[in-house]
Protein backbone atom coordinates (compact mmCIF):
# COMPACT_ATOMS: atom_id res chain seq x y z
CA UNK A 1 0.00 0.00 0.00
CA UNK A 2 2.85 2.22 -0.63
CA UNK A 3 4.33 4.50 -2.40
CA UNK A 4 8.20 5.46 -3.85
CA UNK A 5 7.36 2.40 -6.72
CA UNK A 6 8.60 -0.48 -3.65
CA UNK A 7 5.44 -2.82 -3.03
CA UNK A 8 4.49 -3.29 0.64
CA UNK A 9 2.21 -4.39 1.95
CA UNK A 10 -23.37 12.77 -10.95
CA UNK A 11 -25.28 14.85 -9.54
CA UNK A 12 -24.24 18.36 -9.08
CA UNK A 13 -25.04 20.03 -5.94
CA UNK A 14 -23.23 23.28 -4.03
CA UNK A 15 -21.33 22.24 -1.57
CA UNK A 16 -19.02 24.36 1.15
CA UNK A 17 -16.61 23.41 3.71
CA UNK A 18 -16.93 25.15 7.44
CA UNK A 19 -13.55 26.22 8.33
CA UNK A 20 -13.59 25.46 11.68
CA UNK A 21 -11.45 22.30 13.00
CA UNK A 22 -11.00 21.70 17.03
CA UNK A 23 -7.49 20.21 17.14
CA UNK A 24 -5.92 17.53 19.43
CA UNK A 25 -2.73 18.14 21.08
CA UNK A 26 0.43 18.57 18.40
CA UNK A 27 -2.04 18.29 15.53
CA UNK A 28 -2.20 21.17 12.65
CA UNK A 29 -5.17 22.06 10.19
CA UNK A 30 -5.77 24.45 7.83
CA UNK A 31 -8.88 24.68 5.39
CA UNK A 32 -10.92 27.19 3.16
CA UNK A 33 -14.67 27.23 1.93
CA UNK A 34 -15.71 27.49 -1.03
CA UNK A 35 -19.43 28.06 -1.84
CA UNK A 36 -20.13 26.23 -5.16
CA UNK A 37 -19.69 22.50 -6.59
CA UNK A 38 -16.87 23.09 -9.11
CA UNK A 39 -17.76 20.07 -10.96
CA UNK A 40 -17.75 20.01 -14.86
CA UNK A 41 -19.03 17.07 -17.15
CA UNK A 42 -16.31 14.70 -18.15
CA UNK A 43 -16.13 11.03 -19.44
CA UNK A 44 -16.17 8.42 -16.60
CA UNK A 45 -16.12 4.83 -17.10
CA UNK A 46 -19.93 3.06 -17.31
CA UNK A 47 -20.62 0.31 -15.68
CA UNK A 48 -24.38 -1.43 -15.63
CA UNK A 49 -26.00 -1.94 -11.94
CA UNK A 50 -25.96 -4.79 -10.21
CA UNK A 51 -29.62 -6.03 -9.86
CA UNK A 52 -30.81 -6.00 -6.52
CA UNK A 53 -29.87 -9.19 -4.37
CA UNK A 54 -32.69 -9.34 -1.36
CA UNK A 55 -29.72 -11.17 0.74
CA UNK A 56 -27.42 -7.86 1.14
CA UNK A 57 -29.94 -5.10 0.87
CA UNK A 58 -31.10 -5.78 3.86
CA UNK A 59 -28.92 -7.70 6.14
CA UNK A 60 -25.81 -6.01 7.42
CA UNK A 61 -22.41 -7.95 6.34
CA UNK A 62 -19.31 -8.04 4.11
CA UNK A 63 -19.62 -9.52 0.68
CA UNK A 64 -17.64 -9.91 -2.59
CA UNK A 65 -18.68 -8.64 -5.86
CA UNK A 66 -17.40 -8.41 -9.56
CA UNK A 67 -17.70 -4.90 -11.22
CA UNK A 68 -16.47 -4.17 -14.94
CA UNK A 69 -13.64 -1.46 -16.05
CA UNK A 70 -13.37 -2.36 -19.46
CA UNK A 71 -11.89 -4.54 -20.77
CA UNK A 72 -11.30 -6.01 -17.47
CA UNK A 73 -13.54 -7.87 -14.64
CA UNK A 74 -12.49 -6.43 -11.65
CA UNK A 75 -13.13 -7.78 -7.94
CA UNK A 76 -14.48 -5.66 -4.53
CA UNK A 77 -15.63 -6.57 -0.87
CA UNK A 78 -18.04 -4.37 0.50
CA UNK A 79 -19.18 -3.75 3.72
CA UNK A 80 -22.55 -2.39 4.48
CA UNK A 81 -24.85 -2.00 7.43
CA UNK A 82 -28.23 -3.33 8.30
CA UNK A 83 -31.57 -2.37 6.56
CA UNK A 84 -32.59 -1.26 2.87
CA UNK A 85 -30.80 2.51 2.91
CA UNK A 86 -30.09 4.38 0.82
CA UNK A 87 -26.93 4.77 2.70
CA UNK A 88 -23.68 6.74 2.01
CA UNK A 89 -20.89 5.49 0.46
CA UNK A 90 -17.35 5.52 0.79
CA UNK A 91 -14.66 3.82 -2.18
CA UNK A 92 -11.64 2.95 -0.09
CA UNK A 93 -8.63 2.98 -2.72
CA UNK A 94 -5.90 0.54 -1.41
CA UNK A 95 -2.05 1.28 -2.15
CA UNK A 96 0.16 -0.14 -4.97
CA UNK A 97 0.30 -3.40 -3.29
CA UNK A 98 -0.46 -6.49 -5.57
CA UNK A 99 -2.37 -8.33 -3.24
CA UNK A 100 -4.87 -6.33 -1.39
CA UNK A 101 -7.66 -6.91 0.80
CA UNK A 102 -9.76 -6.75 4.18
CA UNK A 103 -7.35 -8.20 6.22
CA UNK A 104 -5.60 -5.08 5.97
CA UNK A 105 -8.67 -2.64 5.58
CA UNK A 106 -10.97 -4.26 7.52
CA UNK A 107 -10.98 -2.19 10.42
CA UNK A 108 -11.19 0.70 7.60
CA UNK A 109 -14.25 -0.95 6.57
CA UNK A 110 -16.14 -1.83 10.07
CA UNK A 111 -15.55 1.92 11.12
CA UNK A 112 -17.71 2.89 7.99
CA UNK A 113 -20.02 0.35 8.50
CA UNK A 114 -20.63 1.12 12.08
CA UNK A 115 -21.15 4.70 11.42
CA UNK A 116 -24.17 4.41 8.86
CA UNK A 117 -21.91 3.56 5.55
CA UNK A 118 -21.20 1.61 2.99
CA UNK A 119 -17.36 0.60 2.20
CA UNK A 120 -16.44 -0.65 -0.80
CA UNK A 121 -12.76 -1.99 -1.89
CA UNK A 122 -12.38 -1.88 -5.45
CA UNK A 123 -9.33 -4.18 -6.39
CA UNK A 124 -7.71 -2.61 -9.29
CA UNK A 125 -6.53 -4.34 -12.60
CA UNK A 126 -3.81 -6.62 -11.95
CA UNK A 127 -4.17 -6.99 -8.04
CA UNK A 128 -6.49 -9.88 -5.79
CA UNK A 129 -7.00 -11.78 -8.53
CA UNK A 130 -8.73 -8.90 -10.94
CA UNK A 131 -7.98 -8.85 -14.82
CA UNK A 132 -5.18 -6.99 -16.81
CA UNK A 133 -1.69 -6.25 -16.27
CA UNK A 134 0.05 -4.99 -12.76
CA UNK A 135 1.02 -1.62 -12.94
CA UNK A 136 4.41 -1.96 -11.09
CA UNK A 137 5.28 -4.73 -14.14
CA UNK A 138 5.13 -2.49 -16.62
CA UNK A 139 7.25 0.43 -14.83
CA UNK A 140 9.85 -2.07 -13.99
CA UNK A 141 10.10 -3.08 -18.05
CA UNK A 142 10.80 0.80 -18.65
CA UNK A 143 14.69 2.43 -18.46
CA UNK A 144 15.13 3.63 -15.00
CA UNK A 145 15.49 7.63 -15.92
CA UNK A 146 11.70 6.84 -18.09
CA UNK A 147 10.20 5.37 -14.44
CA UNK A 148 8.97 8.46 -13.39
CA UNK A 149 6.67 9.15 -16.26
CA UNK A 150 5.74 5.88 -16.35
CA UNK A 151 4.14 5.53 -12.88
CA UNK A 152 2.15 8.57 -13.41
CA UNK A 153 1.27 7.04 -17.10
CA UNK A 154 0.18 3.88 -15.44
CA UNK A 155 -1.94 5.56 -12.59
CA UNK A 156 -4.10 6.91 -15.42
CA UNK A 157 -4.91 4.41 -16.63
CA UNK A 158 -5.55 2.80 -13.42
CA UNK A 159 -7.88 5.30 -12.71
CA UNK A 160 -10.12 4.16 -14.80
CA UNK A 161 -10.95 1.13 -12.87
CA UNK A 162 -11.68 3.82 -9.38
CA UNK A 163 -13.54 5.41 -11.80
CA UNK A 164 -15.66 2.31 -12.77
CA UNK A 165 -15.44 1.59 -9.20
CA UNK A 166 -17.31 4.79 -8.40
CA UNK A 167 -19.73 4.50 -10.79
CA UNK A 168 -20.72 0.94 -9.64
CA UNK A 169 -21.39 1.34 -5.86
CA UNK A 170 -23.17 4.38 -6.97
CA UNK A 171 -26.06 2.44 -8.76
CA UNK A 172 -26.62 -0.07 -5.98
CA UNK A 173 -30.07 0.30 -4.43
CA UNK A 174 -28.61 0.16 -1.02
CA UNK A 175 -26.68 3.33 -1.41
CA UNK A 176 -27.31 7.29 -2.07
CA UNK A 177 -25.65 8.26 -5.29
CA UNK A 178 -26.33 11.34 -3.87
CA UNK A 179 -24.06 10.86 -1.23
CA UNK A 180 -20.89 9.16 -2.55
CA UNK A 181 -16.79 10.04 -1.24
CA UNK A 182 -13.48 8.68 -2.43
CA UNK A 183 -10.82 7.80 0.04
CA UNK A 184 -7.29 6.19 -0.14
CA UNK A 185 -3.95 5.79 1.36
CA UNK A 186 -0.51 6.68 -0.54
CA UNK A 187 -0.82 4.95 -3.78
CA UNK A 188 -4.78 5.32 -3.17
CA UNK A 189 -4.43 8.08 -2.11
CA UNK A 190 -2.91 9.64 -5.44
CA UNK A 191 -5.78 7.82 -6.96
CA UNK A 192 -8.48 10.00 -4.18
CA UNK A 193 -6.61 13.23 -5.91
CA UNK A 194 -7.10 11.89 -9.57
CA UNK A 195 -10.70 10.85 -9.05
CA UNK A 196 -11.40 14.18 -7.41
CA UNK A 197 -10.83 15.93 -10.91
CA UNK A 198 -12.42 13.19 -12.86
CA UNK A 199 -15.29 11.85 -11.46
CA UNK A 200 -18.56 12.86 -11.67
CA UNK A 201 -20.06 10.87 -9.14
CA UNK A 202 -18.55 11.84 -6.10
CA UNK A 203 -19.29 14.79 -3.50
CA UNK A 204 -16.36 14.77 -1.33
CA UNK A 205 -12.16 13.30 -1.34
CA UNK A 206 -10.37 12.40 1.53
CA UNK A 207 -6.34 11.56 0.75
CA UNK A 208 -4.57 9.41 3.28
CA UNK A 209 -0.67 10.22 2.20
CA UNK A 210 -1.09 10.54 -0.97
CA UNK A 211 2.78 10.47 -2.56
CA UNK A 212 4.26 10.65 0.84
CA UNK A 213 6.93 8.33 0.42
CA UNK A 214 7.36 9.17 -3.79
CA UNK A 215 7.12 13.39 -3.96
CA UNK A 216 10.74 14.46 -3.87
CA UNK A 217 12.15 12.26 -6.19
CA UNK A 218 9.03 12.39 -8.72
CA UNK A 219 8.46 15.70 -10.46
CA UNK A 220 6.40 14.21 -12.73
CA UNK A 221 4.30 12.94 -9.43
CA UNK A 222 3.96 16.58 -8.25
CA UNK A 223 2.94 18.17 -11.20
CA UNK A 224 0.37 15.87 -12.25
CA UNK A 225 -1.35 16.05 -8.65
CA UNK A 226 -1.24 19.72 -8.51
CA UNK A 227 -2.77 19.89 -11.93
CA UNK A 228 -5.57 17.48 -10.18
CA UNK A 229 -6.28 19.88 -7.16
CA UNK A 230 -6.29 22.76 -9.44
CA UNK A 231 -9.11 21.01 -11.62
CA UNK A 232 -10.68 19.24 -8.30
CA UNK A 233 -14.64 19.17 -8.89
CA UNK A 234 -15.45 18.12 -5.17
CA UNK A 235 -14.01 19.26 -1.56
CA UNK A 236 -11.03 17.37 -0.31
CA UNK A 237 -9.60 16.37 2.96
CA UNK A 238 -5.55 16.03 3.16
CA UNK A 239 -4.58 14.36 6.11
CA UNK A 240 -1.08 12.78 7.68
CA UNK A 241 0.31 11.09 11.20
CA UNK A 242 3.32 14.45 11.95
CA UNK A 243 5.49 10.98 12.03
CA UNK A 244 4.48 9.50 8.26
CA UNK A 245 7.55 9.76 5.82
CA UNK A 246 6.78 13.46 4.07
CA UNK A 247 3.92 15.31 5.11
CA UNK A 248 4.85 17.65 2.35
CA UNK A 249 2.41 16.45 -0.23
CA UNK A 250 -0.78 17.57 2.15
CA UNK A 251 0.45 21.18 2.62
CA UNK A 252 1.76 21.34 -0.84
CA UNK A 253 -1.43 20.38 -2.32
CA UNK A 254 -3.88 21.94 -0.04
CA UNK A 255 -2.42 24.76 -0.51
CA UNK A 256 -2.74 24.70 -4.58
CA UNK A 257 -6.29 23.90 -3.47
CA UNK A 258 -6.72 27.13 -1.59
CA UNK A 259 -4.55 29.84 -4.40
CA UNK A 260 -7.40 27.82 -6.86
CA UNK A 261 -9.92 28.82 -4.60
CA UNK A 262 -11.56 25.10 -4.28
CA UNK A 263 -13.20 23.70 -0.76
CA UNK A 264 -10.36 22.14 1.01
CA UNK A 265 -9.11 21.22 4.66
CA UNK A 266 -6.00 19.23 6.01
CA UNK A 267 -4.84 18.19 9.43
CA UNK A 268 -1.35 16.97 10.50
CA UNK A 269 -2.20 14.49 13.55
CA UNK A 270 0.34 14.04 16.23
CA UNK A 271 2.53 11.04 15.92
CA UNK A 272 0.82 7.39 15.25
CA UNK A 273 3.27 4.97 16.73
CA UNK A 274 7.21 5.14 16.76
CA UNK A 275 8.11 4.98 12.89
CA UNK A 276 7.89 6.20 9.56
CA UNK A 277 5.87 2.91 8.84
CA UNK A 278 3.41 3.52 11.59
CA UNK A 279 2.76 6.88 11.20
CA UNK A 280 1.97 5.89 7.20
CA UNK A 281 0.47 2.89 6.67
CA UNK A 282 -0.45 2.33 10.35
CA UNK A 283 -2.32 5.49 10.83
CA UNK A 284 -3.91 4.75 7.56
CA UNK A 285 -5.68 1.49 7.99
CA UNK A 286 -5.16 1.39 12.01
CA UNK A 287 -5.80 4.81 13.24
CA UNK A 288 -9.74 5.25 13.23
CA UNK A 289 -9.76 6.21 16.32
CA UNK A 290 -7.65 9.27 15.26
CA UNK A 291 -8.80 10.54 12.28
CA UNK A 292 -12.90 8.79 12.69
CA UNK A 293 -14.53 11.99 13.97
CA UNK A 294 -12.45 14.24 11.61
CA UNK A 295 -13.39 12.56 8.73
CA UNK A 296 -16.56 12.09 9.50
CA UNK A 297 -17.56 15.87 10.08
CA UNK A 298 -15.60 16.44 6.78
CA UNK A 299 -17.97 14.33 4.88
CA UNK A 300 -21.23 15.48 6.84
CA UNK A 301 -20.50 19.33 5.77
CA UNK A 302 -19.42 18.54 2.33
CA UNK A 303 -22.72 16.37 1.47
CA UNK A 304 -25.00 18.69 3.60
Amino acid sequence: MLGKWVVAGGVACAVAIVGVIVLRPGAEARSTAAPSDPRLAAPSPSTPPSPPRADVDAAAGTFGVDLRSEPYRLHGDVLKPEGTGPFPAVVYNHGSEKDPGLDVFEQVGQFFQAHGWVAFFPYRRGTKGSEGPYWKDAVDARPEAERPEAVVAELERENDDVLAGIDWIARQPYVDARRVAVAGCSFGGIHTVLAAERSQAIYAAVDFAGASMAWAESPPLQERMRRAVRAARVPVFFLQAENDFDTTPSRALSDEMMIAGKPTQVKIFPPHGKTHMAGHAGFCTRGTGEWGDDVLAFLRESMR
